[in-house]
């Protein structure tokens, strides 16, 4: 699937869908120690008690995807590769978002800096606002691309294992997974499964030397479920 720069609606799949990957994500990367940390990386649920989805690559991407009531959803973040802050006049960037994307917490995070690029769902559909024909980027492709496919998706989780063609099952064991999540049909069974077929792989491809990979805890695998779940 291409992804156009600037980024149009309809380049992204339904925000119950892109939350599933996003989760998946999370789960699959979830770290004990992490949860801990103030400032983080990677993919995880936000603790703040809103029913949000982080991303931050630690270098040049960071992003947030919170769901609403009835199936509605914001996705807003900032892509170095994005040209909308350098942009004049300024854009607008939510010309058009109806009330309740209009809230406290998105106009400080704008105000800040800390968003140049904004989406919401409502009704089954992505909008944004209207952009200049010559704006050339906003950060969607390089920022969110790799949510936009299950193959694309794969991918991604595989780069943060360091997979790769050679490790036998691999891609097999990841789209299972997410599968599962998008489904919602994750079990206990299944993390253990998709945790042990982790495992397995950075064991037996040394893919952590000179680590050596850990089995995950009893207490690991009851958090990533509990995660999960709640996609």
């Amino acid at each position: 699937m291409k992804i156009h720069r600037p980024g149009r609606p309809e380049d992204l799949p339904e925000a119950s869908v892109l939350w599933a990957r996003w989760a998946a994500l999370a789960v699959a990367t979830w770290d004990a120690e992490e949860e801990k940390e103030r400032f983080r990386h990677g993919y995880w649920f936000d603790g703040s008690g809103s029913d949000a989805l982080r991303y931050d690559d630690g270098a040049c991407s960071r992003w947030a995807l919170i769901r609403a009531d009835d199936g509605r959803a914001v996705l807003f973040g900032q892509d170095d590769s994005s040209r909308v802050a350098q942009y004049e006049p300024p854009i607008d960037l939510l010309a058009g978002a109806p009330g309740w994307v209009r809230d406290e917490r998105l106009h400080d995070l704008l105000g800040q800096g800390r968003g140049e690029c904004v989406y919401w769902f409502e009704d089954g559909s992505w909008r944004r606002a209207p952009y200049p024909d010559d704006l050339h980027d906003d950060g969607l492709d390089c920022g969110i691309g790799h949510l936009t496919s299950r193959e694309f998706a794969v991918d991604a989780i595989c780069a943060l294992f360091e997979f790769d063609e050679d490790c036998e099952g691999a891609v097999a064991a990841c789209e299972q997974f997410f599968e599962h999540v998008e489904r919602g049909t994750v079990t206990d069974e299944v993390v253990r499964s998709f945790a042990d077929a982790v495992f397995r792989i950075q064991t037996e491809y040394e893919l952590l030397w000179p680590k050596v990979p850990v089995a995950r805890s009893q207490r690991d695998l009851a958090a990533m479920t509990a995660l999960a779940r709640r996609c």
